[in-house]
């Protein structure tokens, strides 16, 4: 793909290409005069504090799921659980009309904020809790005086770093990649993120394909380090997940 971004957006469609090209810089140019870094923006503080918030709110709800018994704790469970199984696309037209009443269109809000519901996020920490942290630790830290925050920000928090690092891997490439909610939400290219950012990526005449094939690896490239760095712990933290669960 990077070879790609290399060539005119005439030559892409005239021969198959497997060197690098000599159209780099005036595709990068094309990128460098357009938003894209304003895009590239949104996006990095869009996942990252959807991931932030995703992960805290199902740590929290895991831990409620699997560390304590409540009245229509099963039942609970596995609504959420079911609410995985509808396709996202089916409320999509009640989420815009929600938002609209909100007066969230053209935020990033609606981009950020449904991140605290999500089910996958619940399930995988509900059922790493469940394996990771013995009860008596639990029931020792109460009897010494720790009180329920205490408990979970010195004792349950450490024990699960490797779900937490795994779903936040997750988390940030579901939002750094999310295309359909921002093309629903958001009209003004000022709060563009890269999936639609990229799209505004043309020359006067025709659509600039070499352009925003080298934006697209481009933006990427976050995501790539995220892995180089993580992919110890992210198997690890994939890896212990299905045992316990």
């Amino acid at each position: 793909m990077t070879i790609m971004g290399t060539y005119f957006t005439n030559d892409l469609f005239t021969k198959l290409v497997y060197l690098p090209g000599n159209y780099f810089l005036q595709n990068l140019r094309t990128i460098l005069h357009s938003k894209f870094f304003l895009f590239y923006w949104n996006s990095f503080y869009v996942a990252a504090l959807s991931t932030v918030l995703c992960v805290f709110v199902s740590a929290l709800t895991g831990f409620a799921f699997a560390k304590y018994k409540f009245k229509g704790q099963k039942g609970l469970y596995y609504f959420i659980l079911g609410t995985m199984m509808v396709p996202s696309q089916l409320g999509l037209v009640a989420f815009a009309v929600e938002m609209r009443n909100f007066h969230w269109v053209n935020t990033h809000l609606p981009l950020i904020i449904p991140w605290a519901a999500n089910a996958f996020g619940v399930f995988w920490m509900t059922q790493y809790i469940k394996g990771a942290i013995p009860d008596e630790i639990l029931e020792s830290a109460r009897i010494d005086g720790c009180n329920e925050i205490g408990i979970f920000s010195r004792i349950v928090m450490p024990f699960i770093k490797p779900a937490i690092t795994t779903l936040s891997m997750l988390s940030f490439l579901w939002s750094w990649n999310n295309y359909l909610t921002p093309l629903i939400i958001l009209n003004k290219v000022e709060v563009f993120t890269i999936p639609l950012g990229i799209s505004t990526l043309d020359s006067y005449y025709m659509t600039d394909y070499g352009a925003r094939i080298l934006a697209l690896s481009i933006g990427i490239l976050p995501l790539l380090v995220i892995f180089i760095v993580g992919s110890k712990n992210f198997i690890k933290g994939i890896t212990a997940g299905a045992v316990k669960g």
